[in-house]
């Protein structure tokens, strides 16, 4: 049973039972008050009555027991012995009981009561206390009950009527309100399915702005994230492949040569040395690639814990790497205080980027600055620089320009530094250095670190 049709028939059963308990509540309130207006009648006729009465007991006050007839009333009067007297002519008689002769023998209250005349009609009857010469009596005035059912007959009829269409018309709203309301999670749960079946991404509509409203904005965006993730997953497979296929393409010529050569020793001990030297490049720039990819793969699918970290610390650690690398570069060194929360070791692997690619292009005596004020991080080098056609894409993936084609690498060192400093709210950007090379300017937020229990601890001492 879907939860559009639990919830209609949940409220169309809330609503009948609400409109019976009404109705029973009305009916049973109408028939109370149509029978007390009744009793209050037939007492104030049979008080009035009294006096004619108790003149002519014998003729009951020469009442017609005709009128009698046509109004619908009868007149009885039971004595304190027990005995009955009724209107001369009386063609209908009521049956009276030990109600009307406690009347008659205490001669106080009044009685009212339902009983079955002699015709078999229902009669409402009530009993007055009445003294004739001495002698007690209870005067009973009788109605047949023919209209007042009549009246309630129809009033239940009326009553069951409505609370059938109000049930009917609560069944229709419920179904439409919960068709409603139950419609994003149906688009939720076919999107579902559709992205089961067809892999497609697509995002569902957005009917509203309540919580189930949200829910289908919340779903939009993990398709949306998770579209771009393929995206880049996909871009990425690409991009490998095709920056693989180049070394392996080379390797595997240069292995055909050698096996060629084993059988015909054709050539010359110098050509051997080269091919053996090109195939050493080429695995070393199949493994500088590899670890790209690897550490790209591990920052787009891990999301580690930041850490409390000092950013000068990092950038001492990562210069001390790049010395190793570049012998002969000067490094012109300018640190300053930089607290933050962050992953050391990928920030460390982004600025060390930075440092080897400086001493990639820098001149063999050349000079690399690093300087950190503010928040900034300041890298440049004196190197050919870059052309503005290439400051847009010196980030992307495997981008090589003109003037790095022949120089080792990847291409995917400047992106893993954008990568690593856009996860720590951060900022990069390339451009020209004033006196020519390239300038990188790293911007990551300063953060106080939280400080240790241990400290609050003394502290508090």
């Amino acid at each position: 049973m879907t939860m559009g049709r639990r919830v209609t028939i949940l409220v169309t059963f809330s609503v009948a039972v609400a409109v019976l308990a009404t109705s029973m509540a009305g009916y049973l309130m109408t028939r109370l008050s149509l029978y007390s207006q009744l009793d209050n009648q037939l007492t104030a006729l049979a008080r009035y009555m009294s006096t004619p009465i108790s003149n002519g007991a014998s003729d009951f006050g020469e009442l017609n027991s005709g009128a009698l007839q046509v109004s619908e009333v009868t007149v009885t009067l039971v004595r304190a012995d027990g005995s009955v007297q009724n209107t001369p002519g009386a063609v209908v008689t009521v049956p009276t009981g030990p109600e009307e002769l406690a009347v008659a023998r205490t001669q106080q209250g009044t009685s009212a009561r339902t009983i079955t005349d002699s015709s078999g009609v229902p009669t409402r009857i009530v009993s007055v206390p009445l003294t004739i010469n001495g002698d007690d009596y209870a005067l009973v005035m009788g109605r047949s009950l023919d209209s007042t059912e009549a009246t309630l007959h129809s009033l239940w009829l009326v009553l069951v009527a409505i609370g059938l269409l109000g049930i009917l018309i609560t069944a229709i709203t419920g179904y439409l309100a919960a068709r409603s309301a139950t419609q994003p999670i149906l688009d939720l749960s076919q999107a579902v399915k559709r992205v089961t079946r067809t892999d497609k991404l697509d995002p569902i509509p957005v009917r509203s702005s309540d919580e189930l409203g949200q829910l289908a904005t919340s779903f939009n965006t993990m398709l949306s994230s998770l579209a771009s993730s393929r995206d880049r997953q996909r871009r990425l497979i690409a991009d490998a492949s095709h920056e693989l296929r180049t070394p392996l393409t080379s390797m595997r010529t240069n292995v055909e040569l050698l096996l060629a050569d084993q059988k015909t020793g054709m050539l010359p001990e110098a050509a051997r040395g080269e091919i053996l030297t090109d195939i050493a490049a080429q695995l070393g720039e199949f493994s500088s690639l590899i670890g790209d990819l690897v550490q790209l793969s591990r920052d787009d699918a891990m999301s580690r814990t930041p850490e409390p970290l000092e950013l000068s610390e990092v950038v001492t650690k990562a210069v001390e790497r790049a010395q190793r690398r570049g012998p002969g570069i000067t490094f012109d060194v300018s640190l300053a205080p930089h607290p933050m929360m962050g992953d050391p070791a990928t920030l460390e692997r982004a600025v060390t980027n930075l440092l080897d690619n400086a001493v990639k292009f820098s001149p063999a005596e050349g000079t690399v600055t690093v300087q950190m004020v503010d928040d900034k991080v300041i890298v440049w080098d004196q190197g050919p620089g870059i052309a503005e056609e290439d400051l847009p894409h010196i980030f992307e993936r495997f981008y090589r320009s003109d003037r790095s084609r022949n120089t080792p690498g990847t291409g995917l060192g400047l992106s893993i530094v954008a990568h690593t400093v856009t996860s720590h709210n951060g900022w990069i950007k390339a451009s020209r250095a004033p006196g020519g090379g390239a300038m990188f300017t790293m911007s990551l937020p300063v953060v106080a670190p939280p400080k240790s229990e241990e400290h609050d601890t003394a502290e508090a001492e």
